[in-house]
């Protein structure tokens, strides 16, 4: 069922599919076994309580998602920024993510 969801990035449990997602305030990101339907692992700017300008925010982020998932035994992982261009904020994030050890 989730291939009619999401048709162009199929996350499984060896390699799930990190969604982000931006508003204004804060940014998320989870990481999605779309074949049965979980999520892995997810993250939240909210979660990090030092006062920082966004784009540090985001790039702890990213490390923190890339911590938690090698407590899970991910290393790879499909990133889905879900339309929003690669700059700014999703950059920062695909960053920590790869300083954290993730490799997409």
């Amino acid at each position: 069922m989730a291939q009619e969801y999401n048709k162009k990035f199929i996350g499984t449990d060896v390699r799930p599919r990190v969604s982000v997602f931006r508003s204004n305030t804060a940014i998320y990101a989870q990481a999605i076994d779309d074949m049965n339907g979980k999520t892995i692992v997810s993250v939240s700017s909210k979660e990090i309580k030092e006062a920082k300008k966004p784009v540090e925010l985001a790039m702890l982020c990213g490390k923190l998602l890339a911590k938690k998932a090698k407590d899970k035994k991910i290393e790879k992982v499909i990133f889905d920024r879900n339309g929003y261009r690669y700059h700014g904020r999703i950059k920062a994030l695909a960053e920590g993510m790869r300083d954290g050890g993730l490799v997409f």
